[in-house]
């Protein structure tokens, strides 16, 4: 056993014990949180306009701050990207992340000299966890890739700017400059085609341990590497024991995982986003993703079925439940407060707080009132992959209103097959069954005889990748959206209908 994996071992078990004794004291844990956030902004603009000094318990921090989301808090940010100072929080920030908005064009979320070491902490604690659970540390001496974005950064008013992942590329620790791959030059190539060629090249001589990015990112990657190179990627790279991803939930693509590397390989799921780093998962047999209680950012939660009420109730820590729907709210010594992330989450456990990622709160179909969410989907899919056998490499949901004349309403569900299944209208039974079973409304929508059954449209290889590529989001941290209330996605992807 080498120095360096010795060491691992050594470290994992210390901040193992240091993270239990926060997560074990939820409430106390963000109390000191929240009382850092605001003696710390109490002198910045927004302190100012919010009243922060007078501010001395949560009650009066939601009488003060409103919930915003991006458009509503871009007026300071843009005073921020100006060049002016002590705006959202304590002089400049050292970074924006700069990331594609749906109304608002291009955000610019702040990271600070506060902020981003909670990024860096969190990427590294989730692997020391899993070394600490499972012993296994032999893989910190083998290459490791990153599939993000790149590095090279822009300028603006002294700050400068980039993806986050490409910022936190910077953040890679000494001892495992070594380690990773690919190289800078190629990191920073920006077609995202030419740069999976390039990492290929790079990475099929070299003893690949980890490899992390996004799911549908990393197939290709693999089926690059299994075309060049002919081999399964469990042979190519005999000692890869570790899949790190986040952004999307891996179970769709679990099975074409398997089939490409050749057998089973330990996973850790990460919740990291612009605006903080949010969870990882911190047990490989327990369900859900710790949430980092203890990283300078303040959690509230709206349950998503009220939240667009006029004044839905705003919930701590302290507050939730266990498998209910919640739109998360965070403020962060990054400068975000009351922000709404989008995302909605449910807990699997309170001591210690663990979480899935259940969707986003834009990103549902309730087109006949029937409240479908990513979980959902992603669920039924997982269920028919298991029963039927076959592999996708992506897919998306959307609802047909104008079906052809006489017909009733669906929910069209979009799917990339890689290995397509023998009958594919019995994998629609499957998925229909498995919403009917999770989600009540839909289940009397189809008993009431105002939906049909789902239909399923087959799409040829590489239609996501195309689309993605015409809208200029394609590789890197960018994603599909699992589900959509309108038909913009379906639309343009039924132009590669087969």
């Amino acid at each position: 056993m080498s120095v360096k994996s010795i060491a691992a071992k050594i470290y994992a078990k210390f901040v193992v014990n240091r993270m239990r004794r926060w997560a074990s004291q939820p409430e106390k844990t963000q109390r000191k949180v929240f009382r850092r956030l605001i003696q710390e902004a109490k002198n910045t603009a927004f302190g100012s306009d919010h009243s922060f000094k007078n501010i001395t318990n949560y009650a009066d921090f939601a009488a003060h701050v409103p919930i915003r989301d991006y458009e509503a808090l871009k007026p300071y940010v843009e005073r921020v990207v100006a060049g002016e100072q002590n705006v959202l929080w304590p002089g400049k920030p050292l970074y924006f992340a700069k990331t594609s908005g749906t109304t608002s064009g291009a955000k610019y979320i702040p990271l600070t000299k506060a902020s981003m070491p909670a990024h860096v902490a969190a990427a590294r604690n989730a692997i020391l966890c899993y070394i600490a659970e499972t012993g296994r540390a032999s893989f910190v001496n083998g290459k490791m890739i990153f599939l993000q974005g790149s590095p090279e950064m822009a300028e603006k008013n002294g700050i400068k700017l980039g993806r986050l992942s490409g910022i936190v590329a910077h953040y890679v620790p000494k001892y495992l400059q070594k380690n990773r791959l690919p190289s800078w030059e190629t990191n920073s190539i920006a077609d995202w085609e030419t740069k999976v060629d390039a990492i290929v090249e790079e990475t099929k001589d070299a003893n690949m341990t980890v490899i992390s990015g996004i799911p549908s990112w990393v197939q290709m990657y693999f089926e690059r590497l299994k075309t060049k190179t002919g081999q399964d990627i469990g042979t190519l790279f005999p000692n890869f024991e570790l899949f790190i991803y986040g952004g999307v939930n891996y179970e769709p693509y679990r099975a074409k995982f398997e089939q490409l590397i050749g057998k089973k390989i330990a996973s850790i799921e990460l919740y990291p986003a612009s605006e903080g780093f949010f969870a990882f998962q911190d047990k490989q047999h327990q369900e859900g993703m710790l949430l980092q209680l203890n990283s300078g950012i303040f959690y509230e939660f709206i349950e998503a079925s009220q939240f667009f009420e006029e004044n839905p109730k705003r919930l701590t820590i302290g507050d939730v439940k266990t498998n209910v729907n919640y739109v998360m709210i965070v403020s962060t010594n990054a400068g975000l407060w009351g922000y709404n992330v989008g995302d909605t989450i449910q807990f699997t456990s309170l001591k210690p707080p663990r979480v899935i990622v259940s969707g986003r709160i834009k990103h549902f179909i309730s087109a006949f009132g029937e409240h479908v969410i990513g979980k959902e989907v992603e669920q039924a899919m997982k269920e028919a992959v298991a029963e039927h056998g076959f592999t996708i490499s992506e897919f998306t949901v959307a609802p047909q209103t104008n079906p052809e004349e006489g017909a009733l309403p669906y929910h069209e569900w979009l799917v990339e097959f890689d290995t397509p299944p023998a009958a594919i209208e019995a994998v629609a039974e499957t998925l229909d069954q498995a919403m009917q079973r999770q989600n009540s409304y839909y289940f009397d929508l189809i008993d009431g005889v105002i939906l049909q059954p789902l239909k399923i449209t087959a799409l040829p290889k590489d239609s996501f990748s195309k689309y993605m590529k015409s809208q200029g989001k394609l590789g890197g941290q960018n994603k599909i959206p699992r589900l959509s209330n309108d038909r913009s996605i379906a639309d343009a992807l039924s132009a590669f209908k087969a």
